[in-house]
This record gives C-alpha cells, sequence and structure tokens, in this order.
C-alpha cells in the first residue's frame, strides 16, 4: 500500500528535526569545550557596550585617597584603572619586573646646541661632561670592571684608637687648629684646652655685635670651640656636635656670655646663652648639674653693707648661699684651663676646676660622631689633652649604617597607577640619610600598600667604592633610581627631572612630590592637602615665595649673566613640593626636544617651568608655611633639615601620639600668643642680623621685654 504525500512530507520532516538536534548538541558541545578551555587558559572576553558619559567621567577620575586614621581597619584600594596622561604608553608587569636601577631619562649630549642663548649653555656644558663620565664609570660599575678597594675599609678598621691624645700648642696650630679623635668620644671622655684669651681688637663689621654707623668700630675678643662630626659627611662642611663660644667682648647684649649650639647641614638650633644671672630652680638640670651657672655681672648691686653682711654670715657659720662669688671664666690675656667631659645627659664644662655650664645632647648624634676638635678665634691654645677615649672603633664604614633586612625592602610595582609619587634627592654617600627614611616616614601605611611611591634618585659619586656599595643598596632595597652623571650641586636640576620623567612614566602618578633626604613627610596630611584641590585643575603646592629677588651673594649667589631680572618667579622652596601630572609631562616633554631651560637652582628650573605651563594651562598655586624650610613646626607637613635620628623620632612621635611635634631644638616657634617672662627688666638692644654662629636672630620686645626668635 502506498504512502500518501502528506505521509512522506511528514516522514522527511521529522528526519530534518532530528538532523538539526544532533547538529544542534554538537554545537552546543563544542561551544561547551571551547569554554572551558577559555576558562582554564584565563582568556577574558571583552564586550565593547561602550560606556556611558557617566561611566567615562567616573573613570576620567582618580578616586581620592583617605588619610590614614580613615584607612585604619580597611584593605588597601584598588588602583584606579585609568591612567593620568595619555602621552606616554602604559608598561605590562613584565616591562615593570625587567625595569633597571638606572633611570631612564633621555639626555643626549651629543644634541647639544652651542648657539643657545637663554643663559643655560654653561650648565648644559657641564651636563654634558658630567654625563659622559657618569655613563662612563657606570658601566665599569655594571660590568664589574670597578673593583672595591678593600685598603681604605682595612685601614679604617686596624686604625688605632689611641685611649688618649695629647698636642702641644705649637702641634695644634700645625694641624690647622684640629684635633682629630679616631674613634670619636664614650661615656666619660674628657678634653682639656689650656689657653690664654688675646685681648679686644677693633672690628668694624663684627657678626656679634651691632654697629650704629657704616663706619664704627667695636671692641670684640671672643674665642670658640666646637666638636665636629668630621667622618659623617663628605663634601659638606661637617656637623658641629657642640658648638661653644665663649663671648667675653662685643656681644650685643654688651655683656659677656657663653652662647652654645648645634649645627647641621648650616641649619642652626636653638642656642643656648648663659648670661651670668644662672638657671632658674624649675629649669631642666643635665646629670644633676644646672645649665648655666651664676658669675658676677656689672649690673649686680651688691653694696658695701650687702658684702659685710655676707662676710659675717659666713663667720656665724650661717647656711645662707652666697651668689656672687665669682667673675666670668675668661679674661683677656689671663691663662686658663677648661675641660669638656660627656656625661649621660649631656656634655658639661668645668673652667678653672669649677662648674660653669652643661649643655644637653640634642636627637641627631651621638658620642662616637664626635671626631674632631677645633678652637678657633681669639686665642692661644696652649695644650690640648684628649682623655678616656673609646679604645674599640665604631667602624666608620661606607654602609655602616645600612640594615639589610627585607623589612625596609620597597613595596613591588604595580602595572596601575598611584596617587602621589614622592622622589627624594639623595648623595651617593649618603647611606645614613637614606636608612633612615626607610625605617620612618617610608613606613607609612599608603607606602608600604603601594598606593604612594617613594624613590631615591642619586647620582653617581667621585669615588668608585662609594658607587659599588650604592649599587649593592639599590639591588637590595629596590628603592634607588641612578641618574647616570656625576654628581655637582648646580647639577641637581638633572635629578628632578628625572623625578618628573619616573613619575609620568613608570608609576603613572596623578601627582609628583620632591623632597630631600634630610626631609620627614607627613605622607597623609600631603594626600589631604592635595585633595582639597578640584581633582580637574593643575596645582604646584609648597612653602611658595612671591616676588623673590636672586641673591647675589654667597652660597646661593646668581649672576646677572645666570639670570639679568631682578625677581624670581614665584618658587616653592626645594626641600618639598608637590605639581599635578601634566606638569610633569610638560616638563620631561620640554627636555626631550631641547628645549627646557635649566637654572642651577631646581626650585627656581621648578617655578620657572611651572610658571611656563601655567602661561597656556592655568595652574592652582597654593601656598603653605607647614611645609617647613628651616627645620621644624608644630603641625608640620614635611620638616627639613632632619638629622638621621631626628627623622626615627619623628616617626616614632607621630606613631605614639597621633600628632606632629618636633624632636628637638631646631624647632621654629611661628607665634608668641603671651608676653613672655624676662628675669630682667633691662633695656636691650635689639637687631636683625646674622650671628657669629650663623644663624639669623629677630629680636622684637614687649617694652622692655625682649623675645629672641629663631627664622
Amino acid at each position: 500500500m502506498k504512502r500518501g504525500k502528506s505521509d512522506t512530507k511528514l516522514d522527511k520532516l521529522d528526519r530534518f528535526v532530528s538532523l538539526s538536534r544532533q547538529k544542534s548538541a554538537q554545537i552546543l558541545l563544542a561551544v561547551a569545550v571551547i569554554y572551558v578551555l577559555l576558562v582554564t587558559l584565563e582568556i577574558p572576553f571583552v564586550f565593547d557596550s561602550g560606556p556611558t558619559s557617566e561611566t567615562s567621567t567616573t573613570l576620567a577620575r582618580f578616586s581620592e585617597l583617605q588619610s590614614e586614621q580613615v584607612l585604619q581597619d580597611k584593605d588597601a584600594p584598588t588602583r584606579p584603572l585609568n591612567w593620568v596622561s595619555h602621552n606616554f604608553s602604559r608598561r605590562t608587569q613584565s616591562q615593570l619586573a625587567a625595569s633597571k636601577i638606572l633611570s631612564s631619562l633621555g639626555f643626549h649630549p651629543n644634541t647639544l646646541d652651542p648657539t643657545k642663548k637663554d643663559g643655560s649653555l654653561d650648565l648644559l656644558k657641564a651636563a654634558k661632561t658630567a654625563w659622559e663620565e657618569g655613563i662612563k664609570l657606570w658601566d665599569e660599575v655594571q660590568s664589574g670592571k670597578a673593583k672595591l678597594l678593600e685598603v681604605s675599609n682595612l685601614k679604617n678598621i686596624s686604625e688605632a684608637c689611641p685611649i688618649s691624645v695629647t698636642l702641644s700648642g705649637s702641634d695644634f696650630l700645625k694641624r690647622g687648629k684640629l684635633l682629630e679623635l679616631p674613634c670619636g668620644l664614650t661615656l666619660g671622655s674628657h678634653i682639656t684646652v689650656v689657653g690664654k684669651p688675646r685681648a679686644a681688637h677693633a672690628e668694624k663689621d663684627p657678626k656679634i655685635a651691632l654697629v650704629k654707623e657704616a663706619d664704627d668700630e667695636v671692641m670684640v675678643s671672643q674665642f670658640i670651640m666646637e666638636l665636629l662630626g668630621l667622618k659623617t659627611v663628605e663634601a659638606e662642611d661637617p656637623p658641629r656636635i657642640l658648638h661653644f663660644n665663649p663671648r667675653l667682648k662685643g656681644d650685643w647684649s654688651l655683656k659677656p656670655v657663653i652662647e652654645q649650639n648645634t649645627c647641621y647641614r648650616m641649619q642652626w638650633g636653638t642656642a643656648l646663652r648663659c648670661e651670668g644671672r644662672g638657671s632658674e630652680a624649675d629649669e631642666e638640670t643635665v646629670d644633676d648639674q644646672v645649665q648655666c651657672e651664676k658669675w658676677i655681672r656689672d649690673d649686680d648691686d651688691i653694696s658695701e653693707e650687702s658684702k659685710a653682711t655676707l662676710w659675717l654670715n659666713r663667720q656665724i657659720d650661717r647656711t645662707k648661699k652666697v651668689t656672687f662669688d665669682w667673675p666670668f671664666p675668661f679674661a683677656e690675656e689671663k691663662l686658663f684651663v677648661l675641660t669638656l667631659s660627656a656625661g649621660l645627659e649631656g656634655y658639661h664644662v668645668n673652667v678653672d676646676g669649677r662648674h660653669v655650664t652643661s649643655f644637653p645632647y640634642r636627637a641627631g648624634f651621638t658620642l662616637e660622631d664626635a671626631t674632631g676638635l677645633a678652637v678657633t678665634g681669639d686665642i692661644d691654645v696652649h695644650s690640648v689633652f684628649a682623655a678616656s677615649l673609646p679604645s674599640n672603633h665604631p667602624g666608620f664604614s661606607l654602609n655602616r649604617h645600612l640594615q639589610m633586612s627585607s623589612r625596609w625592602k620597597a613595596p613591588s610595582l604595580s602595572v596601575g597607577s598611584v596617587e602621589l609619587f614622592i622622589g627624594i634627592l639623595s648623595a651617593a654617600n649618603h647611606f645614613a640619610e637614606r636608612m633612615a627614611v626607610r625605617k620612618s616616614w617610608m613606613q607609612h601605611r599608603l607606602i608600604k600598600s603601594s598606593n604612594v611611591v617613594a624613590r631615591f634618585f642619586v647620582a653617581l659619586h667621585t669615588r668608585k667604592e662609594v658607587n659599588l656599595e650604592l649599587k649593592k643598596e639599590a639591588e637590595y632595597f629596590g628603592d634607588i633610581v641612578v641618574v647616570p652623571y656625576m654628581d655637582n650641586y648646580d647639577l641637581v636640576v638633572l635629578k628632578t627631572v628625572a623625578i618628573c620623567e619616573y613619575g609620568v612614566r613608570t608609576v603613572h602618578a596623578k601627582y609628583i612630590m620632591k623632597g630631600d633626604d634630610d626631609t620627614f613627610v607627613r605622607v597623609d596630611s600631603i594626600i589631604d592637602e592635595v585633595n582639597k584641590v578640584p581633582a580637574d585643575r593643575n596645582l604646584y603646592i609648597g612653602n611658595i615665595n612671591y616676588y623673590h629677588k636672586p641673591l647675589r651673594y654667597g652660597k646661593w649667589k646668581v649672576t646677572y649673566e645666570e639670570w639679568p631680572a631682578e625677581e624670581i618667579p614665584p618658587i616653592a622652596n626645594g626641600p618639598g613640593y608637590i605639581l599635578s601630572s601634566d606638569i610633569a609631562c610638560f616638563i620631561v616633554s620640554e627636555f626631550e626636544s631641547h628645549k627646557l631651560k635649566l637654572f642651577k637652582m631646581e626650585d627656581v628650573s621648578m617655578g620657572m617651568w611651572v610658571e611656563q605651563f601655567n602661561s597656556s594651562i592655568p595652574v592652582e598655586y597654593v601656598h603653605s608655611l607647614k611645609f617647613c624650610q628651616l627645620g621644624c613646626i608644630e603641625g608640620y607637613y614635611t620638616a627639613h633639615y632632619q638629622a638621621p635620628r631626628q627623622m626615627i623620632c619623628l616617626w616614632e612621635k607621630l606613631q605614639k601620639q597621633g600628632r606632629a611635634q618636633c624632636c628637638n631644638e631646631m624647632m621654629i616657634r611661628t607665634s608668641v600668643n603671651e608676653r613672655p617672662k624676662c628675669r630682667n627688666r633691662e633695656r636691650m638692644i635689639t637687631r636683625l642680623g646674622e650671628m657669629r654662629t650663623g644663624s639669623w636672630m629677630r629680636v622684637t620686645t614687649w617694652g622692655d621685654c625682649p623675645e629672641k626668635l629663631k627664622i
């Protein structure tokens, strides 16, 4: 029996559906297998749905970091996904891992334009020479051709540590009025100086007195005894661990005084002035000794009747204290014997067997750092004798301050962007300074979580052994970027450009901060300050000087050839300032296209570049005195001129007390809230001038009561 047409069509349809189902199942199975393979190989699917305008706006801005207090109980926030600038390509994780110690800043000496007439030609020539020498030296260090000379280290180790040292007056003079203490001092060490102050002589421009007229003369007699840290630094003035300055005549107070102080990197602390009144009963003592003893003053009103009463009280064995027995311990052309001893809490000075003054130890240096004694000024030294010196060598090796612990290593860089990059200028031989930074503010939570990145920028040293130790340090800690030129103060500006280049190309930072290795940085406060400025604005933050005039003399003098104008653009002081990434990109681009004008003072250069950028794109200038230039103030954002031990002290105070407090007497008073308490009501000379100690003293008066402020 034949089937109908309808049955035949139905069978064909069933077979077609069956085949279709089989093919669909096979296709689904194939898709499933491919999916499993893709998931296993972690190959992501990308769905390009196109972001909305709202999403684009959100991604275009960086998520603001909060302060450390807010992040205490939170995990490290996720890095923003986009980069702050599209002028440079993003680096991959493999590229970051392969990145070297050497800065990738492109400086090509052969492209030097000899016709350049912007005032930077001499600087560029010096940079060309320094860069060529630096590249050659670094190649030797990298290839292993430069061998570490162990001779100097062996000499340090085997150098004798005499228990005592004696010099006659003539030998002391031949040695440049300097007594070397190879192994420093230790508890109980004492130094005796026998000398005779010279008679007062006339000076027209004394540094310790006030001259009314230009041609006036002042009679001056003073001398200075200093403990120096000869092995603490190189290529700069040694720190004055103790500055002892008796002023027999010529002081601005018109009275004999003894002034004591400390100085680190040309920054003086607060002076301790002993003026003959003696310390108050409630003042702190040093090893139970008063800081200043009393002596007879010209203004002491002691009548003959009072003297007779004091004598009578002695005769009848009354216990009333006699307060005016001794004159000023030094006299013109009169021999004296001075003994300086090291106690538990400070230095003590005795003259002719009588205690005169005690000076408490200040944070920053230890007794072993005091490796030299200098005596200068209006004095003839007859002999110097040092005894009870340490018998073992403290080890003044190049890297004796380094602590090779993984705890201090820098966190690895991430592919993503960071909110803030901090570039720290450092010298190759500043091992102690870098170690102090690692152990203090670089332990901040934001840095340890890699939301903020900090790196040292170091040029090469003239000594090969220093560069070899630097290479070892850089390889171990991973926080050093070597800028390959022979270090020179006038070429520090190259490090600043390298900081900008690293900030925008390597870590892709939204903001870039420049600091020094003796600057303490409160990272959370910096972030808070930056976040006060709207995210879409370019910024330049720091302690900004407006209408600044170039100095034509001194260490930072600027010649008319270097800077013919009488004013300098607004500049933020060099120890700490912040700029946005667009400004940094502009600086790097101009530098590599040989259009960037260079100036020997890096902070002036930065102010000049920001002004140039500001001429086309607005920049918001933010000024704050809390970026402290000359030491430390309460509530600081940055504190400058901090010795290594002061850095540790600041960090410990910040951790324990939760607020920014200074650690030593280099604190600057910025305001006076009440009338000071004065011990005497005499009228005193006021002046604004440069003291012999190198510090500036401003004296303001309330009636007849002076208040001296360090500035």
